[in-house]
């Protein structure tokens, strides 16, 4: 009987690897240290408001659908999805404003009003964002790699100019678009996974290729439902799922690891250890005698954190869609602050997420739930977040009130903060980055860690922090391709 497989962390990328391991007849604990799983995916619930307080877009689709029927459910029958229309709306300080629809006929007809000149613009940039995917999709996101060594494959190396490494997300976006606004809307997609424009790749420019061509979709309920039925999933298939369960130590003898210690005292044992969690964190807390790998991973740049405000708000604002961003007058000068200062940004860009009018039980009537977050400097101790947490905010609600949101600030009636100090706390994410390590180099794909560790036989890691990335399906792909790896290797021993 193959030995029992321990999962440290119950994100999506350790319940998908959770499913798919029990799928293939293993034997699975997972281990999450707080009270749900999920992850940053996660759900607020105060006072008759609710909250997606995690990823509140769920693109590629096809990823959850093939990672459910290998537990023979259907994605249809576990949730139901709505694309929308229009999939974000932005705001700028002059009050221009631009949607950015699924229909073409529509989106075309906005650009068309900004710059005419841009019509053909964003079609070449559709074409040119289309070869990067084909570039990538198969070699590197749906292939399990665990460093420079694997991606130097015949059909990447023949691809390497397609992916444009070489320009940064900015200078690619600006050869294509003459508006400033549809520069700046572009740049925006760099921060999906928590870089910065001027500094990312311009490969990222596939980000908004699979938005614009496959589309961006709710989960009715909000989008802690995933999490509820990969959960439920998890536990059909029989993966033990043990909440409130925090990890104190992973066991090692000599290079192989073999259990793990609970901060109670229990000890498991298992042959394979996958850590959904923060790589930096699991070496530094986890596995505090292998110093060597901490110290390179906490050398790279994490990638920016996030502070959140959840605002219940006894009004209803018509012009806010599901999605909205309202942006700041001065985008490098933003990111100047957050990367190269590392301090909040004066004038932050500010997104809100509204769900109440897909789900009206998510506000009482007359009301609205709006989750706003703005990109912030990962937390490194300097910033006294408790001290500075409520002005800050007070700095965003006043821009927004600038910007057409009138009355906002005595309209609130519930009011929540989620400081990258949190973020750092509840998820032991360092610094509190929302997606691990920064891509603000071409390099960093070979940089971050590991699906299988390098130093530790039998260890592996899985989530946003390694292979291929953050953001929903490339997690869930995470976890596809670190049960690969474990299926492989334990074929070969």
């Amino acid at each position: 009987m193959a030995q029992p497989i321990i999962i440290v962390g119950g994100g999506l990328g350790g319940l998908a690897a959770a499913i798919r391991l029990a799928a293939s007849g293993r034997s699975v604990t997972l281990l999450e240290k707080n009270e749900r799983v999920g992850g940053k995916l996660n759900i607020h619930c105060e006072q008759g408001y609710t909250f997606d307080t995690g990823p509140s877009l769920l693109t590629m689709p096809w990823v959850l659908r093939e990672l459910l029927a290998v537990a023979g459910t259907r994605l249809e029958e576990e949730l139901t999805l709505t694309a929308l229309e229009p999939t974000c709306r932005y705001h700028w300080p002059d009050h221009t404003r631009f949607d950015a629809h699924q229909s073409l006929p529509l989106l075309l007809q906005e650009i068309e009003r900004l710059e005419p000149r841009d019509v053909q613009g964003f079609l070449q940039f559709l074409a040119y964002s289309a070869s990067i995917y084909r570039a990538v999709v198969g070699p590197f996101m749906l292939r399990p790699i665990d460093g420079l060594r694997d991606l130097l494959k015949p059909s990447l190396i023949r691809d390497s100019l397609a992916i444009d490494p070489f320009r940064t997300v900015d200078q690619a976006v600006r050869s294509f678009f003459h508006s400033p606004y549809l520069r700046q809307l572009f740049n925006r997609y760099a921060t999906y996974n928590g870089s910065s424009p001027y500094r990312a790749p311009a490969t990222f420019n596939v980000i908004p290729y699979v938005e614009f061509s496959q589309g961006g979709w709710y989960v009715q309920g909000g989008m802690y439902e995933i999490a509820r039925v990969l959960e439920r999933t998890a536990r059909r298939v029989g993966v033990q799922i043990r909440t409130n369960t925090p990890v104190a130590r992973i066991r090692t003898n000599g290079r192989n690891a073999i259990g793990v210690t609970l901060e109670n005292g229990e000890t498991l044992d298992a042959a394979t250890i996958v850590v959904n969690a923060d790589s930096g964190y699991a070496y530094a807390q986890l596995l505090p005698d292998r110093p060597a790998s901490a110290a390179r991973i906490n050398r790279l740049e994490r990638s920016c954190a996030g502070f959140v405000m959840l605002l219940g708000i006894n009004r209803i604002y018509p012009d806010l869609t599901q999605h909205n961003i309202f942006f700041s007058s001065d985008y490098p000068r933003e990111f100047a602050a957050i990367f190269d200062k590392a301090i909040p940004a004066p004038d932050p860009t500010i997104y809100i997420n509204v769900t109440a009018p897909a789900d009206p039980s998510h506000a009482p009537p007359g009301h609205m739930n709006l989750f706003v977050l703005v990109n912030a400097p990962a937390h490194n101790g300097r910033i006294n977040w408790q001290r500075e947490a409520q002005g800050y905010g007070d700095l965003i609600i006043r821009k927004l009130e600038r910007m057409g949101l009138s009355g906002l600030a005595n309209s609130i009636a519930y009011r929540h903060t989620i400081t990258p100090a949190d973020f750092e706390q509840r998820y032991n994410a360092p610094g509190g980055a929302i997606y691990g390590l920064a891509s603000n180099t071409p390099w960093t794909a070979f940089l971050r860690p590991p699906l299988r560790a390098r130093d530790t036989s039998g260890l592996y890691f899985v989530g946003g922090g390694t292979h291929p990335g953050g953001g929903i399906p490339l997690v869930l792909l995470s976890g596809q391709a670190v049960v690969e790896r474990v299926l492989a290797d334990s074929y070969d021993t």
